[in-house]
């Protein structure tokens, strides 16, 4: 995926989150999670205080990264922009 700050590791896109504190990190979770339910499509994710791990591959597809994947890391940069 070129998007920025997205990488490619072991069959997933993979990205980490940098936030001010554990609230700005825990609300922007809260807003994926809510965008991730009407996509049907949920993140393998960490949350360490200010950082958000994130880890995404398809599992009704063997668990590979399908265009539901780039779909919800789109829209998870997208909660960053506005």
């Amino acid at each position: 995926m070129s998007a920025e700050g997205w990488v490619e590791e072991g069959g997933k896109l993979c990205r980490t989150y940098q936030f001010r504190d554990f609230s700005e990190a825990f609300a922007f979770m809260v807003r994926v999670a809510l965008v991730a339910e009407m996509q049907g499509h949920h993140p393998e994710w960490t949350n360490v205080w200010n950082s958000v791990s994130v880890r995404l591959s398809t599992h009704d597809a063997g668990g590979v990264i399908t265009d539901k994947d780039r779909r919800l890391a789109a829209a998870m940069d997208a909660l960053l922009q506005g």
